[in-house]
Protein backbone atom coordinates (compact mmCIF):
# COMPACT_ATOMS: atom_id res chain seq x y z
CA UNK A 1 0.00 0.00 0.00
CA UNK A 2 0.99 3.34 -1.05
CA UNK A 3 0.62 6.41 0.70
CA UNK A 4 -0.90 9.73 -1.40
CA UNK A 5 1.26 12.44 -2.72
CA UNK A 6 -0.23 14.92 -1.74
CA UNK A 7 1.90 18.71 -1.78
CA UNK A 8 2.58 20.44 1.11
CA UNK A 9 0.79 23.64 -0.35
CA UNK A 10 -0.45 26.51 1.77
CA UNK A 11 -3.30 26.92 -0.07
CA UNK A 12 -4.76 23.20 1.78
CA UNK A 13 -4.34 24.97 5.61
CA UNK A 14 -5.27 28.52 4.93
CA UNK A 15 -8.92 28.55 4.25
CA UNK A 16 -9.44 25.85 7.34
CA UNK A 17 -10.50 28.04 9.88
CA UNK A 18 -12.64 30.34 8.20
CA UNK A 19 -14.18 26.99 6.74
CA UNK A 20 -14.41 25.67 10.25
CA UNK A 21 -15.15 28.69 12.46
CA UNK A 22 -16.42 31.30 9.48
CA UNK A 23 -17.92 33.96 12.08
CA UNK A 24 -14.48 34.17 14.04
CA UNK A 25 -13.18 37.54 13.87
CA UNK A 26 -9.82 39.61 12.56
CA UNK A 27 -9.54 42.48 14.83
CA UNK A 28 -7.38 46.06 13.53
CA UNK A 29 -7.47 48.69 16.04
CA UNK A 30 -7.85 51.73 14.20
CA UNK A 31 -7.30 55.54 15.26
CA UNK A 32 -10.51 55.61 16.79
CA UNK A 33 -11.90 52.23 17.45
CA UNK A 34 -11.71 48.68 15.48
CA UNK A 35 -12.07 46.93 12.43
CA UNK A 36 -13.87 43.87 12.44
CA UNK A 37 -14.26 41.43 9.80
CA UNK A 38 -14.78 37.67 9.80
CA UNK A 39 -12.93 34.84 8.90
CA UNK A 40 -14.98 33.71 6.16
CA UNK A 41 -15.26 37.40 4.97
CA UNK A 42 -11.23 37.53 4.83
CA UNK A 43 -10.90 34.16 2.72
CA UNK A 44 -13.55 35.35 0.74
CA UNK A 45 -11.49 38.82 0.26
CA UNK A 46 -8.32 36.99 -0.13
CA UNK A 47 -9.69 34.93 -3.03
CA UNK A 48 -10.77 38.64 -4.52
CA UNK A 49 -6.85 39.92 -4.18
CA UNK A 50 -5.96 36.84 -5.93
CA UNK A 51 -8.33 37.44 -9.29
CA UNK A 52 -7.25 40.90 -9.16
CA UNK A 53 -3.35 40.07 -9.05
CA UNK A 54 -4.33 37.39 -11.29
CA UNK A 55 -5.68 39.90 -13.72
CA UNK A 56 -2.47 41.95 -13.37
CA UNK A 57 -0.12 39.59 -14.70
CA UNK A 58 1.16 38.37 -11.82
CA UNK A 59 1.73 34.32 -11.98
CA UNK A 60 4.11 31.71 -9.94
CA UNK A 61 7.06 32.63 -8.49
CA UNK A 62 6.53 36.32 -8.90
CA UNK A 63 7.31 38.65 -6.13
CA UNK A 64 4.57 40.94 -4.86
CA UNK A 65 5.41 43.38 -2.20
CA UNK A 66 4.01 44.59 0.95
CA UNK A 67 5.05 47.26 2.88
CA UNK A 68 2.20 47.27 6.12
CA UNK A 69 1.88 47.23 9.28
CA UNK A 70 -0.29 44.09 11.03
CA UNK A 71 -3.93 44.68 9.57
CA UNK A 72 -6.84 42.71 7.81
CA UNK A 73 -5.22 43.66 4.52
CA UNK A 74 -1.83 42.29 5.13
CA UNK A 75 -3.54 39.25 6.50
CA UNK A 76 -5.28 38.66 2.77
CA UNK A 77 -2.19 39.33 1.65
CA UNK A 78 -0.98 36.49 3.33
CA UNK A 79 -3.34 34.15 2.37
CA UNK A 80 -3.82 35.05 -0.82
CA UNK A 81 -0.07 35.25 -2.46
CA UNK A 82 1.35 32.04 -1.47
CA UNK A 83 -1.96 30.57 -2.62
CA UNK A 84 -1.91 31.44 -5.56
CA UNK A 85 1.57 30.55 -6.37
CA UNK A 86 3.04 33.92 -6.59
CA UNK A 87 5.79 35.50 -3.58
CA UNK A 88 4.81 37.77 -0.89
CA UNK A 89 7.67 39.44 0.00
CA UNK A 90 7.58 41.71 3.15
CA UNK A 91 9.30 44.78 3.56
CA UNK A 92 10.98 46.09 6.75
CA UNK A 93 9.31 48.90 7.10
CA UNK A 94 12.24 50.16 9.29
CA UNK A 95 14.82 50.11 7.44
CA UNK A 96 16.88 52.90 5.56
CA UNK A 97 15.79 54.01 2.18
CA UNK A 98 19.19 52.54 0.71
CA UNK A 99 18.31 49.19 1.95
CA UNK A 100 15.15 49.26 0.70
CA UNK A 101 15.71 50.31 -2.67
CA UNK A 102 18.19 47.51 -2.72
CA UNK A 103 16.31 44.83 -1.32
CA UNK A 104 13.31 45.72 -3.95
CA UNK A 105 15.10 45.63 -6.67
CA UNK A 106 17.16 42.92 -5.88
CA UNK A 107 14.13 41.07 -5.53
CA UNK A 108 12.60 42.44 -8.84
CA UNK A 109 9.31 43.10 -6.60
CA UNK A 110 6.90 43.84 -9.65
CA UNK A 111 3.57 45.34 -7.15
CA UNK A 112 3.99 47.11 -3.61
CA UNK A 113 0.99 47.48 -1.49
CA UNK A 114 1.43 49.64 1.45
CA UNK A 115 -0.77 51.44 3.56
CA UNK A 116 -1.48 55.27 3.13
CA UNK A 117 0.58 56.03 6.68
CA UNK A 118 3.48 54.22 5.32
CA UNK A 119 3.39 55.59 1.69
CA UNK A 120 5.54 58.73 2.91
CA UNK A 121 8.33 56.34 3.21
CA UNK A 122 7.95 54.70 -0.23
CA UNK A 123 6.57 57.33 -2.30
CA UNK A 124 10.64 58.79 -2.38
CA UNK A 125 12.43 55.62 -3.94
CA UNK A 126 9.53 55.15 -6.63
CA UNK A 127 11.93 56.71 -9.46
CA UNK A 128 14.86 54.06 -8.10
CA UNK A 129 12.67 51.41 -7.81
CA UNK A 130 11.98 49.70 -11.96
CA UNK A 131 10.75 46.86 -11.49
CA UNK A 132 7.79 47.74 -9.72
CA UNK A 133 4.54 48.06 -12.25
CA UNK A 134 1.92 49.05 -9.52
CA UNK A 135 1.55 50.57 -6.26
CA UNK A 136 -1.73 49.35 -4.38
CA UNK A 137 -2.84 52.00 -1.46
CA UNK A 138 -4.24 50.28 1.35
CA UNK A 139 -6.47 52.43 3.69
CA UNK A 140 -6.85 55.84 1.52
CA UNK A 141 -7.00 57.78 -1.49
CA UNK A 142 -3.10 58.70 -3.07
CA UNK A 143 -3.04 60.18 -6.81
CA UNK A 144 -0.05 58.58 -7.75
CA UNK A 145 0.85 57.24 -11.24
CA UNK A 146 0.84 53.67 -11.40
CA UNK A 147 -1.54 53.21 -8.27
CA UNK A 148 -4.42 51.84 -7.37
CA UNK A 149 -6.66 51.95 -3.90
CA UNK A 150 -6.99 48.53 -2.51
CA UNK A 151 -10.70 48.47 -1.95
CA UNK A 152 -11.58 49.22 -6.03
CA UNK A 153 -8.42 47.28 -6.98
CA UNK A 154 -10.43 43.94 -5.59
CA UNK A 155 -13.94 44.80 -6.31
CA UNK A 156 -14.84 43.20 -9.44
CA UNK A 157 -13.42 40.02 -8.46
CA UNK A 158 -15.26 36.95 -7.51
CA UNK A 159 -15.04 35.35 -3.82
CA UNK A 160 -13.96 31.33 -4.90
CA UNK A 161 -10.11 31.96 -6.43
CA UNK A 162 -9.70 27.91 -7.91
CA UNK A 163 -6.42 27.53 -6.11
CA UNK A 164 -3.60 26.02 -7.93
CA UNK A 165 -1.93 22.95 -8.03
CA UNK A 166 1.58 23.91 -7.44
CA UNK A 167 4.96 22.13 -6.72
CA UNK A 168 5.65 21.97 -2.92
CA UNK A 169 9.13 23.23 -3.02
CA UNK A 170 8.17 26.56 -4.88
CA UNK A 171 8.70 29.53 -3.43
CA UNK A 172 5.61 31.56 -1.27
CA UNK A 173 7.64 33.95 1.01
CA UNK A 174 10.87 35.97 1.02
CA UNK A 175 11.88 37.44 3.81
CA UNK A 176 15.59 40.04 3.88
CA UNK A 177 17.92 40.05 6.88
CA UNK A 178 18.22 43.39 8.77
CA UNK A 179 22.06 44.03 6.78
CA UNK A 180 23.90 44.21 10.03
CA UNK A 181 27.12 43.60 7.79
CA UNK A 182 26.83 43.62 3.84
CA UNK A 183 23.99 44.09 1.83
CA UNK A 184 20.42 42.36 2.83
CA UNK A 185 20.22 38.88 2.17
CA UNK A 186 17.28 37.13 0.69
CA UNK A 187 15.86 34.48 2.22
CA UNK A 188 12.99 32.41 0.36
CA UNK A 189 10.74 30.53 2.57
CA UNK A 190 8.57 27.30 0.51
CA UNK A 191 5.45 25.91 0.42
CA UNK A 192 7.02 22.98 2.13
CA UNK A 193 9.40 24.62 4.94
CA UNK A 194 6.25 26.81 5.95
CA UNK A 195 3.61 24.03 5.85
CA UNK A 196 5.89 22.38 8.86
CA UNK A 197 6.41 24.94 10.29
CA UNK A 198 3.01 26.03 10.59
CA UNK A 199 2.22 22.49 11.31
CA UNK A 200 5.23 22.41 14.66
CA UNK A 201 4.11 25.92 15.88
CA UNK A 202 0.98 24.61 16.82
CA UNK A 203 1.88 21.41 18.42
CA UNK A 204 1.29 21.61 22.37
CA UNK A 205 5.00 21.35 23.35
CA UNK A 206 5.45 24.29 21.02
CA UNK A 207 3.55 27.56 20.88
CA UNK A 208 0.72 25.33 21.91
CA UNK A 209 -1.64 27.67 19.47
CA UNK A 210 -4.87 26.65 19.75
CA UNK A 211 -8.40 27.07 17.42
CA UNK A 212 -9.39 28.68 21.54
CA UNK A 213 -7.08 31.59 21.00
CA UNK A 214 -7.68 35.29 20.39
CA UNK A 215 -3.98 35.44 18.98
CA UNK A 216 -2.54 39.00 19.05
CA UNK A 217 0.66 39.09 17.36
CA UNK A 218 2.65 42.34 18.26
CA UNK A 219 6.33 41.43 16.47
CA UNK A 220 5.81 42.83 12.81
CA UNK A 221 4.30 40.83 10.21
CA UNK A 222 7.07 42.59 7.47
CA UNK A 223 9.26 40.71 10.21
CA UNK A 224 9.90 36.68 9.39
CA UNK A 225 6.76 36.52 8.52
CA UNK A 226 5.40 37.62 11.75
CA UNK A 227 7.18 34.75 13.76
CA UNK A 228 4.70 32.29 11.14
CA UNK A 229 1.81 33.41 13.75
CA UNK A 230 -1.09 34.48 10.83
CA UNK A 231 -0.36 31.59 8.98
CA UNK A 232 -0.91 29.33 11.81
CA UNK A 233 -4.48 31.17 13.00
CA UNK A 234 -5.24 31.13 9.95
CA UNK A 235 -5.11 27.78 9.99
CA UNK A 236 -6.81 26.83 13.37
CA UNK A 237 -9.50 29.41 13.21
CA UNK A 238 -7.93 31.62 16.06
CA UNK A 239 -9.50 35.05 16.66
CA UNK A 240 -6.56 36.88 15.39
CA UNK A 241 -6.35 40.63 16.94
CA UNK A 242 -4.07 42.79 14.98
CA UNK A 243 -2.39 46.57 16.67
CA UNK A 244 -1.85 48.18 13.08
CA UNK A 245 0.95 50.83 14.26
CA UNK A 246 -0.67 51.57 17.77
CA UNK A 247 2.35 50.08 19.43
CA UNK A 248 2.73 52.15 22.94
CA UNK A 249 2.38 49.94 25.89
CA UNK A 250 -0.74 51.41 26.87
CA UNK A 251 -3.24 51.22 23.57
CA UNK A 252 -1.70 47.37 23.37
CA UNK A 253 -2.58 46.31 26.86
CA UNK A 254 -6.06 47.81 26.90
CA UNK A 255 -6.52 46.04 23.27
CA UNK A 256 -5.47 42.97 24.85
CA UNK A 257 -7.71 43.48 27.60
CA UNK A 258 -10.73 44.73 24.99
CA UNK A 259 -10.74 41.84 23.17
CA UNK A 260 -9.63 38.63 25.82
CA UNK A 261 -6.50 38.00 24.48
CA UNK A 262 -4.64 34.84 25.62
CA UNK A 263 -1.24 34.82 23.61
CA UNK A 264 0.89 37.52 22.04
CA UNK A 265 4.19 37.69 20.73
CA UNK A 266 6.33 40.56 21.02
CA UNK A 267 10.54 41.76 21.77
CA UNK A 268 11.23 41.76 25.00
CA UNK A 269 11.01 45.86 24.82
CA UNK A 270 7.35 45.61 24.66
CA UNK A 271 6.83 43.36 27.42
CA UNK A 272 8.98 45.48 29.57
CA UNK A 273 6.85 48.75 28.50
CA UNK A 274 3.70 46.65 28.76
CA UNK A 275 4.82 45.99 32.61
CA UNK A 276 5.77 48.93 33.56
CA UNK A 277 2.36 50.35 32.42
CA UNK A 278 0.48 48.03 34.26
CA UNK A 279 3.03 48.37 37.67
CA UNK A 280 1.92 52.16 37.03
CA UNK A 281 -2.02 51.36 37.72
CA UNK A 282 -2.82 47.69 38.33
CA UNK A 283 -6.62 47.62 38.53
CA UNK A 284 -7.04 49.37 35.50
CA UNK A 285 -6.74 46.62 32.77
CA UNK A 286 -8.48 43.28 33.07
CA UNK A 287 -5.99 41.00 31.04
CA UNK A 288 -7.05 37.88 33.41
CA UNK A 289 -7.35 36.00 29.85
CA UNK A 290 -4.04 36.25 28.59
CA UNK A 291 -2.35 32.96 29.29
CA UNK A 292 1.24 33.32 27.24
CA UNK A 293 3.61 35.54 25.73
CA UNK A 294 6.46 34.51 23.45
CA UNK A 295 9.52 36.74 23.59
CA UNK A 296 12.02 36.63 21.27
CA UNK A 297 14.81 38.81 19.49
CA UNK A 298 16.80 39.38 22.45
CA UNK A 299 16.55 37.26 25.92
CA UNK A 300 14.16 38.79 28.18
CA UNK A 301 15.33 39.40 31.59
CA UNK A 302 14.43 36.48 34.21
CA UNK A 303 12.91 39.30 36.57
CA UNK A 304 10.47 40.28 34.04
CA UNK A 305 9.46 36.59 33.50
CA UNK A 306 8.52 35.90 37.16
CA UNK A 307 6.88 38.86 37.17
CA UNK A 308 4.20 38.19 34.63
CA UNK A 309 4.15 34.68 36.31
CA UNK A 310 3.91 36.06 40.01
CA UNK A 311 1.59 39.40 39.03
CA UNK A 312 -0.56 38.18 36.19
CA UNK A 313 -0.06 34.15 36.07
CA UNK A 314 1.10 34.55 32.56
CA UNK A 315 3.49 32.47 31.30
CA UNK A 316 6.23 33.97 29.55
CA UNK A 317 8.09 31.19 26.35
CA UNK A 318 11.53 32.56 25.03
CA UNK A 319 12.16 31.58 21.46
CA UNK A 320 15.40 31.73 19.52
CA UNK A 321 15.24 31.81 15.68
CA UNK A 322 16.85 33.85 12.89
CA UNK A 323 14.59 35.15 9.37
CA UNK A 324 17.30 32.15 8.14
CA UNK A 325 14.91 29.47 10.46
CA UNK A 326 11.64 30.50 9.26
CA UNK A 327 11.89 31.49 12.03
CA UNK A 328 10.64 28.91 14.83
CA UNK A 329 14.14 26.74 15.95
CA UNK A 330 13.99 26.74 20.10
CA UNK A 331 11.39 27.22 22.62
CA UNK A 332 11.45 27.52 26.52
CA UNK A 333 8.54 26.59 28.58
CA UNK A 334 7.84 27.20 32.31
CA UNK A 335 7.66 23.02 32.38
CA UNK A 336 8.56 21.47 29.15
CA UNK A 337 9.72 17.78 30.41
CA UNK A 338 7.62 15.10 32.71
CA UNK A 339 9.98 14.81 34.49
CA UNK A 340 9.89 18.45 35.04
CA UNK A 341 7.02 18.33 36.33
CA UNK A 342 8.63 18.08 40.30
CA UNK A 343 10.94 21.00 39.61
CA UNK A 344 10.68 24.03 41.91
CA UNK A 345 9.55 27.29 40.74
CA UNK A 346 13.35 28.85 40.41
CA UNK A 347 14.45 25.56 38.69
CA UNK A 348 11.34 26.36 36.49
CA UNK A 349 13.04 29.55 36.03
CA UNK A 350 16.18 28.63 35.46
CA UNK A 351 15.12 26.71 32.31
CA UNK A 352 12.70 29.52 30.98
CA UNK A 353 15.97 31.65 31.06
CA UNK A 354 17.44 29.57 28.64
CA UNK A 355 16.61 29.79 24.62
CA UNK A 356 15.04 26.68 24.87
CA UNK A 357 14.54 23.27 23.71
CA UNK A 358 14.03 22.05 19.46
CA UNK A 359 11.79 22.32 17.94
CA UNK A 360 10.60 18.47 16.56
CA UNK A 361 11.98 17.94 13.29
CA UNK A 362 15.37 19.91 13.49
CA UNK A 363 18.92 19.58 14.43
CA UNK A 364 21.50 21.43 16.49
CA UNK A 365 25.01 21.47 17.03
CA UNK A 366 28.18 23.41 18.34
CA UNK A 367 31.27 23.02 16.73
CA UNK A 368 35.10 24.54 17.22
CA UNK A 369 37.12 26.12 14.35
CA UNK A 370 38.09 22.55 12.73
CA UNK A 371 33.66 21.94 13.03
CA UNK A 372 34.49 19.34 15.53
CA UNK A 373 31.20 18.81 17.40
CA UNK A 374 31.85 19.92 21.06
CA UNK A 375 30.00 18.13 24.13
CA UNK A 376 26.29 18.98 25.44
CA UNK A 377 27.90 19.67 28.82
CA UNK A 378 26.54 23.16 29.18
CA UNK A 379 30.61 24.42 29.91
CA UNK A 380 31.49 23.83 26.47
CA UNK A 381 30.95 26.93 23.51
CA UNK A 382 31.17 26.47 20.13
CA UNK A 383 29.39 28.17 16.65
CA UNK A 384 25.80 26.86 16.72
CA UNK A 385 24.75 24.88 13.41
CA UNK A 386 21.54 24.33 12.69
CA UNK A 387 19.44 22.07 9.90
CA UNK A 388 16.08 20.75 9.14
CA UNK A 389 13.37 21.37 6.74
CA UNK A 390 12.13 24.63 7.20
CA UNK A 391 15.95 25.77 7.55
CA UNK A 392 17.51 28.25 4.74
CA UNK A 393 20.12 26.52 2.63
CA UNK A 394 21.12 28.96 0.67
CA UNK A 395 20.50 33.23 0.01
CA UNK A 396 18.11 34.45 -2.96
CA UNK A 397 20.72 35.33 -5.99
CA UNK A 398 23.52 35.45 -3.78
CA UNK A 399 25.66 32.53 -2.28
CA UNK A 400 27.65 32.45 0.79
CA UNK A 401 29.01 29.65 1.23
CA UNK A 402 30.72 30.78 4.60
CA UNK A 403 27.12 30.91 5.31
CA UNK A 404 26.50 26.86 5.23
CA UNK A 405 28.63 23.78 6.29
CA UNK A 406 27.45 21.16 4.05
CA UNK A 407 23.43 20.77 4.91
CA UNK A 408 23.78 23.11 8.12
CA UNK A 409 23.05 26.64 8.49
CA UNK A 410 25.75 28.68 10.68
CA UNK A 411 23.96 30.40 12.46
CA UNK A 412 26.60 33.61 13.41
CA UNK A 413 25.84 32.50 17.53
CA UNK A 414 28.05 31.50 19.82
CA UNK A 415 26.22 28.77 22.15
CA UNK A 416 26.35 26.12 24.80
CA UNK A 417 24.00 22.86 25.21
CA UNK A 418 23.36 21.79 28.46
CA UNK A 419 23.04 18.02 29.51
CA UNK A 420 19.17 17.88 28.78
CA UNK A 421 19.76 19.34 25.27
CA UNK A 422 18.56 23.37 26.42
CA UNK A 423 19.83 25.37 24.16
CA UNK A 424 22.28 28.51 25.80
CA UNK A 425 22.98 31.75 23.46
CA UNK A 426 26.57 32.69 24.59
CA UNK A 427 26.47 35.62 22.01
CA UNK A 428 26.39 36.49 18.34
CA UNK A 429 30.00 35.98 17.08
CA UNK A 430 30.81 39.76 16.92
CA UNK A 431 29.15 40.63 19.98
CA UNK A 432 31.66 38.35 22.22
CA UNK A 433 34.01 40.68 24.19
CA UNK A 434 37.92 39.15 23.80
CA UNK A 435 39.64 40.91 26.48
CA UNK A 436 42.86 39.81 27.51
CA UNK A 437 42.82 36.45 25.29
CA UNK A 438 39.28 35.66 27.61
CA UNK A 439 35.90 35.54 26.04
CA UNK A 440 32.99 37.72 27.76
CA UNK A 441 29.71 37.05 27.14
CA UNK A 442 27.63 40.66 26.66
CA UNK A 443 24.42 38.80 26.88
CA UNK A 444 25.32 36.92 30.19
CA UNK A 445 26.33 40.70 31.34
CA UNK A 446 22.99 42.34 30.23
CA UNK A 447 20.99 39.97 31.47
CA UNK A 448 22.28 39.80 35.45
CA UNK A 449 22.42 43.66 35.63
CA UNK A 450 18.59 43.99 34.01
CA UNK A 451 17.55 41.83 37.30
CA UNK A 452 18.24 44.51 39.50
CA UNK A 453 15.36 46.00 40.68
CA UNK A 454 15.53 49.45 39.43
CA UNK A 455 16.67 48.87 36.09
CA UNK A 456 15.12 48.89 32.45
CA UNK A 457 17.20 48.26 30.11
CA UNK A 458 20.99 47.23 29.61
CA UNK A 459 23.21 46.65 26.75
CA UNK A 460 27.04 45.79 26.88
CA UNK A 461 29.26 46.36 24.15
CA UNK A 462 33.02 46.21 23.85
CA UNK A 463 34.90 48.70 23.97
CA UNK A 464 38.70 48.88 22.45
CA UNK A 465 41.46 49.07 25.07
CA UNK A 466 45.08 49.41 24.67
CA UNK A 467 46.39 46.63 26.77
CA UNK A 468 43.21 44.14 27.11
CA UNK A 469 42.30 44.46 23.91
CA UNK A 470 38.75 44.97 24.53
CA UNK A 471 36.83 45.80 27.72
CA UNK A 472 32.92 45.54 28.56
CA UNK A 473 31.08 48.73 29.08
CA UNK A 474 27.46 49.26 30.10
CA UNK A 475 24.75 51.39 29.07
CA UNK A 476 21.93 51.83 31.59
CA UNK A 477 18.13 52.64 31.34
CA UNK A 478 17.03 53.04 34.67
CA UNK A 479 13.39 52.66 35.47
CA UNK A 480 10.85 55.84 36.28
CA UNK A 481 12.17 57.13 39.73
CA UNK A 482 14.28 54.82 40.18
CA UNK A 483 17.85 55.69 41.74
CA UNK A 484 20.45 53.34 41.41
CA UNK A 485 24.27 53.90 41.30
CA UNK A 486 27.21 52.40 39.05
CA UNK A 487 28.89 51.12 41.89
CA UNK A 488 25.19 49.24 43.07
CA UNK A 489 25.36 47.75 39.34
CA UNK A 490 28.97 47.05 39.58
CA UNK A 491 28.56 45.00 43.25
CA UNK A 492 25.45 43.52 41.29
CA UNK A 493 27.66 41.71 38.74
CA UNK A 494 30.73 41.17 41.33
CA UNK A 495 28.03 38.64 43.21
CA UNK A 496 28.89 35.89 40.08
CA UNK A 497 31.17 37.48 37.06
CA UNK A 498 34.83 37.41 37.99
CA UNK A 499 36.73 41.15 38.60
CA UNK A 500 38.21 40.99 35.26
CA UNK A 501 34.75 40.37 33.41
CA UNK A 502 33.19 43.42 34.93
CA UNK A 503 32.19 46.27 32.93
CA UNK A 504 34.72 48.96 33.14
CA UNK A 505 31.98 51.70 32.76
CA UNK A 506 28.25 52.07 33.76
CA UNK A 507 26.80 55.08 31.41
CA UNK A 508 23.45 55.99 32.18
CA UNK A 509 21.07 57.04 29.16
CA UNK A 510 17.23 57.39 28.36
CA UNK A 511 17.43 55.33 25.21
CA UNK A 512 19.43 52.44 23.80
CA UNK A 513 19.44 52.64 20.13
CA UNK A 514 16.92 49.07 18.90
CA UNK A 515 17.62 47.76 14.93
CA UNK A 516 14.86 47.52 12.53
CA UNK A 517 13.57 44.21 14.51
CA UNK A 518 13.70 45.26 17.73
CA UNK A 519 16.86 44.21 18.96
CA UNK A 520 19.76 46.04 20.89
CA UNK A 521 21.59 47.91 18.02
CA UNK A 522 25.11 47.59 19.42
CA UNK A 523 26.93 48.29 16.10
CA UNK A 524 25.66 52.05 16.56
CA UNK A 525 26.55 51.77 20.30
CA UNK A 526 29.88 50.72 19.62
CA UNK A 527 30.50 53.90 16.95
CA UNK A 528 28.03 56.21 19.20
CA UNK A 529 31.44 55.18 22.41
CA UNK A 530 34.07 55.82 19.79
CA UNK A 531 32.54 59.15 19.51
CA UNK A 532 31.73 59.37 22.82
CA UNK A 533 28.27 60.33 21.77
CA UNK A 534 26.82 58.34 24.90
CA UNK A 535 29.33 60.36 27.25
CA UNK A 536 26.10 62.24 28.86
CA UNK A 537 25.49 63.86 31.94
CA UNK A 538 25.36 61.26 34.92
CA UNK A 539 21.52 60.51 35.76
CA UNK A 540 22.31 58.98 39.16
Amino acid sequence: MTMQQTPLIMSRILGRGATLDPNQEVITLQESGTHRQTLKTTWERASQLAGALAKHGISEGDRVASFMWNNYRHLELYQAVPSMGAVLHTLNIRLSATDLTYIINHAEDRVIFVDIDLLPLLEPLLPNIPSVKLLVICGGQATLPKSADYEDFIAAFPTNYPWPQIDENAPMGLCYTSGTTGKPKGVMYTHRSTYLHTMAQALTDAMNLSALDAVCGIVPMFHAMGWGMPFTASMLGSKQVMPHSFMDPQRLIQLIADEEVTISAGVPTIWQGVKSVIEADPEKYDVSKLTRVTCGGSAPPVSMMRWYWKELGVEVIQGWGMTETNPLATLSRKVAKRSHLNLTEDQQFDNIAKAGLLMPGLELEIVDEEWNPQPHDGEAVGELLVRGPWICSTYFNDPQPEKFHGDWLVTGDVAKIDQEEYLIIADRSKDLIKSGGEWISSVDLENHIVSLEGVSQAAVVAQPHPKWDERPVAMVILEEGMNVSAETILEHCATIFAKWQLPDDVIFVDEIPLTSTGKIDKKIIRAGLESEDYRLPDLR
